[in-house]
């Protein structure tokens, strides 16, 4: 635990440096760190889905690091912007849910109800705060009925700047050996190119200042959106993956007008041309196995072949530890407890034999056992 905090607190003093140094809080490079050791990853990932979520509140360094120690070979901060431009880890712009900015009095007159992606959404919304702000703020657990222990960690981290994740992914590296890569994802990049907070060569920019640069480096960017991938294809040639979902269409295709749904995007036909701008897809997780009349796992679909066949590789979300997340064969004990585990490792197992090549998971510590356990007798 010791070494943990002391290697967070390594990575929020750099970032405080860089900040201080008038780098932006999060786009320029932190060179007080060595270049970072670009070792091949391996064939498959084991992906922290915003940290170690099941046991940390999401999107924390706490969370991230904790990923890490427990097997992690990726980590993911979802990504939004504040006012002043500066990217920071949360899975929404509307942080009631997941900070305690709803009991800060100075912010009552903050709250606003926005359209983001066709919906309305009523809180307190990233853009409105600086970064100056923002830390003044404290996360808490989102879904605090499914993980009741992750509540004892309330009002105690901060919420991270890009920058920020980075190093530590970078300052974990080093103290590991092995190389952590980072798997960014743009949200509600519409949206945000739409108030002039646009995310794209931000991003770039931050990811080629700190030595993330060519087709080998340890980054994936990920969007449930198309535009912005082509766009950021052309300014950069880290990996690309295409996001997504069991139903709908990406919001930029709404936008212009694209009738296009994910369903077109993920057939044979569909897939070939995500090829041409992107490396990967991460699909629903239903999208590779679907779920019987009974909630059980079902048949494979070809979807993972399908995208292997144009060269794409397959990183699935979400593997989570709840029984209310699980297939019904697999969830043990008290299967009406919102918070109790089930068999989480079996259900990434049968994803494994269906060929996927890494996988989002809220824990990597089971991830990391169901992976190593993979193919043995």
């Amino acid at each position: 635990m010791k070494r943990r905090i002391s290697i967070i607190a390594a990575a929020l003093a750099l970032t405080a440096l860089t900040t201080l140094s008038g780098c932006g809080g999060g786009n320029s490079s932190s060179s007080l760190l060595p270049a970072l050791d670009i070792a091949p990853l391996p064939a498959k990932l084991v992906i922290g889905h915003r940290g170690a979520s099941a046991l940390r509140p999401e999107h924390t360094l706490e969370a991230y690091a904790k990923a890490i120690d427990d097997g992690a070979d990726a980590i993911e901060p979802d990504l939004v912007s504040t006012q002043d431009g500066v990217l920071v880890a949360r899975h929404e712009n509307e942080i009631s849910g997941t900070t305690n900015v709803a009991d800060k009095p100075e912010f009552a007159g903050r709250r606003a109800t926005r359209l983001i992606d066709n919906i309305s959404t009523t809180g307190w919304f990233t853009e409105d705060f600086t970064l100056a702000e923002l830390q003044t703020l404290r996360a808490k657990e989102r879904i605090p009925l499914n993980r009741p222990a992750n509540s004892a960690f309330d009002g105690q981290f901060l919420v991270p700047t890009f920058q920020a994740v980075m190093d530590l992914a970078k300052a974990k590296t080093l103290a590991t050996g092995r190389t952590i890569a980072i798997y960014p994802e743009t949200k509600h990049p519409s949206y945000f190119k739409s108030i002039n907070l646009p995310l794209e060569k931000r991003l770039v920019d931050a990811l080629a200042a700190n030595g993330y640069q060519g087709r080998s480096a340890p980054v994936f960017i990920q969007s449930f959106e198309v535009a912005n991938l082509k766009e950021m294809r052309q300014l950069t040639e880290v990996r690309i993956v295409q996001l997504l979902s069991r139903s709908g269409r990406p919001e930029d295709f709404r936008l212009s007008g694209d009738s296009r749904t994910y369903a077109d995007i993920s057939s044979a036909a569909g897939l070939r041309e995500v090829a041409r701008y992107a490396n990967g897809i991460g699909p629903e997780k239903s999208m590779v196995i679907p779920r019987t009349a009974q909630n059980n796992l079902g048949t494979p679909t070809s979807l993972v072949a399908d995208a292997h066949a144009a060269g794409l590789i397959v990183h699935p979300y979400t593997f989570r530890p709840e029984n209310p997340f699980l297939p019904a064969d697999l969830r043990r004990g008290d299967i009406a407890s919102l918070s109790e585990r089930g068999d989480l490792a079996a259900e990434i197992t049968a994803y494994l034999r269906a060929g996927i090549d890494g996988f989002f998971t809220d824990d990597p510590a089971i991830g990391r056992a169901a992976l190593n356990a993979f193919g043995k007798p």
